[in-house]
């Protein structure tokens, strides 16, 4: 019943499982037994494995702990008050497995892979004004003796109807479980197979954390750029440690700051404008130290390489920002009024975006908006109808000139409306930089490691050279290194 590859004359089609079949697969596995604990949205996904039929040696328990003060009582009550939280469904995920494993006999059940599933889910309001989000996971073994392992991912409905919700969730569970189970050591299709009967539009997963013996090798940033890579959502964020964080949890009513490259890799220059344009926009009005988050974003087409996503030039990118300690927000949004609709989201606090003179050149560049019906005065107006701000860092043309935003040009039909959002305060200089930085340019530094020159350490914050070098990133290889010196000799 797994996914089959057949032919239709020159075509191959692959034929998905349905969700019945896959139901059925689990519950005839006679080793696969655990419990399921839903709250907020019924029980959707145990249903169908009690409509599969052979559930009674799969299902030892089946639970929704609707109302809060049972829930409460059965998980304890979180800090924060509220249910539909990752700790949440950590603490349902905890107390089943517990269970389970006071209640049964290892001596009598020798052979048995526990599992726990559990969401914990609010679908659409009456008003229909939020459409609801939840928190899915599982945890289980794959061998009778072996430690548990946890796949958690945060979902958000796109349906506007609470049935549909509900269906699609339960759809949802089912893959999940039979992923866990028949896909663990591929945790690449397991995510693609997430959405097996479902479409994009019905749901999105903005989150997901694989754990556990099974997913030892398995790097969650990695499975971050995939849940992009696929369609599944939009932006994901995770922090210097490589865990996965809920966007909403992060951005929610944050002052944002935040600075768009390509950081391959990250120099002098990206350093020195993040630090001074942090300075200019916490001296902003409403704008707080403790309230506020920076905010490095890559695009998905700053990581392509001959039309596909290369995931080692990923990685080594995200390693030397995580080595200063930043946030890293991995995006499709190829325009910048993109990002700050995503901000917009999940908070109306200020925002500022740090750029170079040429990012700002192409903002100004009307191509990049065809598509929209309002064209470019559509763009800018989402991309400053709110109280945000353009910090600009100053560039050194091929001629030794500085630019800023008093000289840089714009396409003579923009000269009009770049002065408009100039003289409203809109873009602002960065003057306290150092002027040694204009002469760094990380695709020069990048051609200089990839060839083996000297001197493109000096152009690198402090310690990222020593990570390059021992880590051989982008390109780096000491042994050239050695028999370029022993040819000069």
């Amino acid at each position: 019943m797994d996914t089959e590859i057949t032919l239709k004359g020159d075509k191959v089609i692959e034929q998905i499982p349905s969700i019945k079949d896959k139901a059925l697969r689990i519950n005839l596995n006679e080793n696969i037994y655990g419990t399921f604990a839903e709250i907020g949205a019924g029980q959707e996904t145990v249903r169908h494995f009690f409509r599969a039929g052979g559930s009674s040696g799969t299902i030892a328990k089946a639970t929704s702990a609707y109302d809060k003060d049972f829930s409460d009582v059965i998980y304890g009550i979180e800090k924060d008050g509220r249910y539909v939280t990752e700790s949440r469904l950590k603490k349902m995920l905890s107390h089943e497995v517990d269970l389970i494993e006071k209640r049964l006999s290892r001596i009598k059940h020798p052979n048995k892979m526990f599992f726990s599933y559990a969401n914990t889910v609010a679908t659409i309001d009456f008003a229909k004004q939020f459409k609801g989000h939840g928190w899915v996971g599982i945890r289980y073994q794959i061998e009778p003796d072996e430690a548990y392992n946890d796949i958690i991912l945060h979902v958000r409905f796109k349906e506007t109807d609470v049935r549909l919700q509900q269906e699609t969730l339960g759809t949802l569970g089912v893959n999940l479980i039979y992923g866990a189970y028949y896909k663990y050591n591929q945790p690449k299709q397991l995510l693609r197979y997430l959405y097996d009967h479902l479409d994009k539009d019905q749901l999105e997963i903005d989150t997901i954390n694989f754990s556990g013996p099974r997913f030892a090798d398995v790097d969650n940033r990695l499975m971050s750029l995939q849940l992009v890579k696929n369609g599944m959502t939009d932006a994901v964020i995770f922090d210097p440690e490589g865990k996965n964080i809920l966007p909403a949890a992060l951005l929610y009513k944050k002052n944002i700051l935040a600075l768009r490259g390509s950081f391959r890799p990250v120099t002098k220059v990206n350093m020195d404008m993040y630090e001074e344009s942090l300075k200019m926009f916490l001296h902003e009005n409403k704008v707080e130290v403790d309230n506020t988050l920076v905010i490095f974003e890559i695009t998905l087409s700053n990581l392509r390489s001959d039309g596909e996503i290369d995931e080692k030039d990923f990685m080594d990118r995200a390693e030397l920002l995580c080595s200063l300690g930043q946030t890293v927000m991995i995006s499709n949004f190829q325009e910048y009024y993109r990002v700050v609709e995503y901000f917009a989201k999940y908070t109306k606090a200020r925002m500022g975006l740090a750029m170079g003179v040429n990012n700002l050149v192409d903002i100004f560049d009307e191509k990049y908006y065809r598509h929209l019906s309002g064209g470019i005065l559509e763009a800018f107006g989402k991309l400053f109808y709110r109280d945000m701000k353009v910090f600009l860092y100053p560039m050194l043309d091929e001629n030794g000139v500085i630019i800023t935003s008093e000289t840089l040009k714009v396409h003579p039909r923009m000269k009009e409306l770049y002065k408009f959002f100039k003289f409203n305060g809109k873009v602002v200089d960065i003057k306290n930089y150092n002027p040694k930085n204009l002469e760094v340019f990380s695709r020069e530094v990048l051609k200089m490691i990839s060839e083996n020159k000297l001197g493109w350490e000096s152009m690198l914050p402090s310690g990222v050279a020593e990570i390059i070098k021992k880590q051989e990133l982008f390109g780096y290889n000491p042994s050239k290194l050695l028999k370029k010196a022993a040819n000069s000799n």
